[in-house]
């Protein structure tokens, strides 16, 4: 009797003891993005460039202006290591500006799966590849838009995403600097809508200018096939450069509002602006712009397409991060909106700069009834 009650104290105790312990800690996550559906591996590599010509527009006393610049491109193989997708410091600071993750660690973003293989020997192509600039939304790093790039290069384009210094909310240099976001620290006023405009086309121009003038990038780039895509910021500063622009001879609005409502000149190139149901006509959003900017567009091929259920991040690769941070699901599931913007996008893409005829862009579409044409 004294052994059996002995046992059951010690029993209890080790309960007790096991109940008291506090919780094991959930494991970090690991974020992935989709895999890229074309047929060609993608490498990766990191540009930064420096223009010694003009003194940077954010930050005067930085007498010139700097940029890094993401290429992804057709590989011989997927060969190396996985490209990263930020730096341990740039994914801190993405992390702790938003206060619902504050015990995510901080190098999270830093570890997500991508599908790019960083520096592959690139695939030559007799030519060159066409050509694909990505330029970001305001506060967003270029990296933003991989899941775009690594498509698009999966599919025969070489792609060129931006960061534009200062307006993203870190950018890493590669003798380890890291600077934050100063544009617009006093709001997006037109006359910031403006000057964003202005700073993003010179920013690509330059970028253009020393891709053409590289010996490595000059052999794998057509330069008579070069479209820009935009998300947010990105997008309207775009479809503010396609009317001065000699090189770019297409444009993608993603969910970008125009500030200003109305370019230089109408828009004559290829166009298409994909967004959230409030830029459809008409639909009593908060400010119109699409609507007084679409009769600028006067060229003989645009469209106007709304996408059900999609927010204003289902564009990019947040739609699909956001989510596996907990941060809430979107009405439209995150690797669906991405499907959708890929296949549209890459349709845009392959009809204005290969040529090729694309069904899909012609009206609705059962395979993708999320689709709104305007």
């Amino acid at each position: 009797m004294r052994k059996t009650l002995a046992a059951t104290v010690l029993a209890l105790s080790a309960s007790l003891t096991v109940l008291a312990a506090p919780p094991a800690q959930a494991a970090p996550p690991v974020l992935r993005l989709p895999e890229p559906t074309g047929d060609l591996p993608v490498g990766k590599t990191d540009l930064h460039l420096i223009d010694a010509g003009r003194p940077d527009p954010w930050v005067p006393e930085r007498k010139v202006r700097e940029l890094m610049v993401s290429i992804w491109y057709p590989a011989r193989a997927a060969t190396g290591a996985p490209a990263r997708y930020l730096t341990p410091r740039e994914s801190e600071l993405i992390i702790r500006s938003e206060p619902r993750l504050k015990d995510v660690p901080a190098d999270t973003l830093a570890k997500t799966v991508t599908h790019a293989r960083a520096d592959a020997p690139a695939l030559p192509r007799k030519g060159g590849w066409p050509l694909v600039v990505l330029s970001p939304g305001m506060t967003l790093p270029r990296a933003t838009m991989t899941s775009l790039a690594e498509e698009f290069a999966s599919r025969g384009y070489l792609v060129a995403g931006i960061e534009h210094t200062y307006e993203s909310l870190a950018t890493t240099f590669p003798d380890g600097r890291t600077v934050t976001f100063e544009a617009g620290r006093a709001g997006q006023t037109a006359e910031t809508g403006e000057k964003v405009a202005r700073v993003r086309a010179a920013d690509t121009a330059f970028v253009l200018d020393r891709l053409a003038r590289s010996k490595h990038w000059k052999r794998l780039v057509d330069e008579r096939r070069i479209a820009m895509v935009g998300h947010s910021v990105g997008g309207q500063s775009a479809a503010h450069l396609l009317p001065t622009s000699r090189r770019v001879k297409a444009v993608v609005n993603l969910d970008g509002t125009y500030n200003p409502q109305t370019p230089a000149k109408p828009l004559k190139e290829p166009f298409m602006m994909i967004g959230n149901p409030r830029h459809q006509p008409q639909s009593g959003g908060k400010d119109g712009s699409w609507d007084q900017f679409w009769p600028h567009v006067t060229g003989e091929w645009k469209r106007w397409l709304t996408v059900t259920g999609a927010e204003h991040m289902s564009f990019m690769d947040y739609a699909v991060l956001l989510p596996q941070l907990g941060l809430g699901e979107f009405p439209l599931d995150g690797e669906r909106a991405l499907r959708i913007t890929r296949t549209y996008v890459t349709a845009f893409l392959d009809l204005h700069l290969k040529g090729k005829p694309q069904p899909l862009l012609d009206g609705p579409s059962e395979s993708y009834p999320e689709v709104r044409f305007w």
